[in-house]
């Protein structure tokens, strides 16, 4: 026993810690937020892992922000008609079903009108959840008209947010097993406030609040009365206020890796992480000071998650791997094909992290990078995972063809006010 840091109660250590291993079942992908970047970073190494059987055998999918966009698009095609194959089996259709569908979303800007509208209509700052209304309207018109209660269940889908009022990973989990209540259903919230059934919402509802980055899309209000959320941890006086309060922010603010729902209870934890890297940056003043303290204290919480994950893989504590989207297949093994980490490094970890419309160049070399760095990074680390599978092989552009992928995407790092594509308004 020891003390909780806040409190001179004694506390469990076994709440800080993974599940012994016996006791965890199941395998996690974690695809964490990155705008379209990380999105289509994922579409590639979801490619790879359905060549290598190894998607079928994934029990849970936890996303954040730009991973809940594909996660969404991937259990709506689940919900109607996709076959999902038996363990080892492999998706026949996955470009018609997923791949193309998905690219055509990347396609479409949806991060302009917002911030247009607000420029030719300032009265719109008024409504505080005017963006974040709008990207679940383009999600439900474009991405998936699915509502929460038609989510599958197998696999499980946990998309998560997060709760701007008690500062926590909140979730929507298509099959969550609360220790309260049984038999698993269908859950959102979070342990301080609360887990309550599936209102009637649209899917998309919950892509938007996962994805409602700051500053362009304020929080998503949940507007949901206090008593639908029950064994809520937080039980003060001003609770229903709280509660009824709620807003939810783009989950990454909080976990950026979508580790929180399924480290401490899985088997095998593989994380595909397209997150933005920290860059270095000369000083420009109060304003630039004001958001580097922020954002130095995400890059904080955000490198010992990752260091933490990293180590636990390194004892054996936990099983599974991590790509991230800087790393290079070369760290793996001196022959294995994919690009280089210069390129990673230089050109795709800078790709801008938007909602705005990705070219096919941008789009072919983010898939190709995911895809190698799976196949690497599976093969290296959970090789038992893997069924007979043919070798990598992603179309043009080649992993040798490096100087024209810098070429064409000597501009992908800037973001315009624009954008690059036709606006969805």
């Amino acid at each position: 026993m020891t003390r909780d840091a806040d409190s001179d109660q004694p506390t469990d250590r076994s709440q800080y810690a993974p599940n012994p291993k016996e006791d965890r079942a199941g395998i996690a992908l974690c695809l964490s937020g990155g705008g379209y970047r990380a999105a289509l970073f994922h579409l590639g190494a979801l490619r790879r892992l359905n060549e290598l059987g190894v998607l079928s055998k994934v029990s849970t999918f936890s996303s954040v922000s730009g991973g809940s966009i594909l996660a969404a698009c991937l259990a709506a095609q689940i919900a109607t008609g996709l076959h999902w194959p038996e363990p080892g089996g492999v998706i026949g259709d996955f470009d018609e079903k997923i791949a193309i569908p998905f690219r055509q979303f990347t396609r479409k800007n949806i991060r302009s009108a917002p911030v247009i509208t607000k420029i030719i209509s300032p009265w719109k700052w008024l409504d505080s959840a005017y963006g974040a209304r709008y990207l679940a309207k383009q999600y439900e018109q474009h991405l998936t008209g699915l509502r929460l209660r038609d989510l599958p269940k197998k696999p499980r889908f946990v998309l998560s947010a997060t709760d701007m009022t008690f500062g926590v990973n909140w979730v929507f989990d298509s099959n969550y097993t609360n220790p309260h209540q049984n038999p698993q259903g269908p859950d959102l919230g979070d342990y301080q406030a609360g887990y309550g059934p599936f209102p009637d919402w649209p899917l998309a509802r919950a892509v938007a609040a996962s994805s409602c980055f700051p500053p362009v899309f304020n929080p998503l209000p949940v507007g949901l009365p206090a008593y639908h959320f029950e064994h809520g941890k937080y039980d003060g006086e001003d609770r229903q206020e709280l509660v009824e309060g709620i807003r939810l922010s783009d989950g990454g603010v909080y976990d950026n890796m979508g580790l929180e729902p399924v480290w401490k209870d899985h088997q095998i934890v593989l994380v595909s992480d397209g997150g933005a890297p920290f860059e270095a940056e000369p000083d420009s003043g109060l304003l630039w000071r004001v958001g580097r303290y922020t954002s130095i204290q995400g890059r904080q919480g955000a490198a010992v998650r990752k260091r933490w994950l990293i180590r636990n893989y390194e004892t054996d504590e936990m099983d599974g791997t991590y790509w991230g989207i800087r790393s290079s297949p070369q760290r793996y093994g001196d022959d294995l094909p994919g690009y280089s980490k210069d390129l990673a490094v230089d050109v795709l970890s800078k790709v801008r992290t938007d909602l705005d419309s990705f070219t096919d160049a941008e789009a072919a070399a983010l898939q190709t990078h995911g895809y190698y760095l799976v196949d690497a990074a599976i093969r290296t680390w959970t090789n038992n995972l893997t069924g007979t599978a043919t070798p990598p092989t992603v179309p043009a552009p080649t992993p040798g063809d490096e100087q024209g992928i810098r070429r064409n995407l000597h501009n992908s790092h800037k973001r315009s006010l624009i954008g690059r594509g036709q606006i969805v308004w």
